[in-house]
């Protein structure tokens, strides 16, 4: 993760996303930069996608938000998205 641009960033999502799923080694998470943009894609057991993304997307929205602020800690945008 050292060499990731947004290693603050992919280590919040990484401990929030295996904090709330019933299988936490399969938590994965994918990172793309362009320039400051950082991309995180998530991945996750199909069986806990309903609980990373929670009723009407609020889970996810919170994650997002969350991630975002620890990426401005590291002096990156970034964008959470969450792939089956």
């Amino acid at each position: 993760m050292s060499t990731s641009p947004a290693p603050t960033a992919e280590a919040v999502l990484l401990h929030l996303c295996q904090s709330m799923v019933s299988q936490p080694d399969d938590v994965s998470i994918e990172t793309t930069a362009d320039g400051d943009n950082v991309r995180l894609d998530v991945r996750v057991n199909q069986d806990d996608m309903g609980r990373v993304i929670g009723r009407r997307g609020r889970v996810a929205s919170a994650i997002r938000t969350v991630v975002g602020a620890a990426a401005a800690k590291d002096g990156v945008s970034t964008e959470v998205e969450f792939v089956e």
